[in-house]
């Protein structure tokens, strides 16, 4: 979230209008409002598995900060398909894998597991598909022989973040032509 923010300083076709959390705790709402973006917790804990009425709380707050993107980073709630047809075509998310390959959880094991030569992270529009919205982005690194799980996410979360950055800015710019990069 944070690089987003910084990413969207100057000459960017997008300005941060909201940093929005499920989890009242997180270093990141601090960090957006030291670079002056309006924050909010919807904590989900109080509405149990009553997705509809934390959903309902989401999307008026959405309304009400008006974005023309969405940028999901960290937030690890399935969104209903309900919701996401509201905000379809402004949505986007980054994935820890080279979509369609590993959607879900765990994906640096599941690399390392099937023996894959590369790795990577994908961005991609969100739709009511888990992880299966059109691609818009991938950063890919090589597995090296000595890689954890660990090591391939910290070797991958700088490359996230800059290629987040990228697919935003073409995204917001009318572009969504897939970037590919390679470290």
């Amino acid at each position: 979230m944070v690089s987003l923010v910084k990413s969207m300083m100057g000459d960017h076709p997008a300005r941060p209008v909201l940093v929005l959390s499920n989890k009242p705790d997180v270093a990141g709402l601090s960090k957006a409002q030291a670079l002056g973006v309006p924050t909010l917790t919807i904590d989900h804990r109080p509405y149990g598995k009553d997705r509809a009425a934390f959903e309902h709380k989401l999307q008026n707050a959405l309304v009400a900060a008006n974005p023309d993107i969405i940028c999901l980073a960290g937030f690890m709630r399935i969104l209903s398909p309900d919701f996401i047809q509201g905000w379809q075509g402004k949505m986007l998310n980054i994935h820890p894998s080279l979509l369609p390959k590993y959607k879900g959880l765990n994906t640096h094991a599941r690399a390392l597991a099937a023996g894959d030569p590369e790795h990577g992270c994908s961005v991609h529009e969100v739709t009511a598909e888990l992880d299966g919205g059109p691609v818009l982005g991938q950063s890919i690194i090589n597995v090296a022989a000595d890689d954890t799980a660990e090591s391939l996410a910290t070797r991958l979360l700088p490359l996230e973040h800059a290629l987040y950055a990228k697919v935003l800015r073409r995204f917001a710019g009318g572009d969504r032509e897939p970037v590919i990069m390679r470290a």
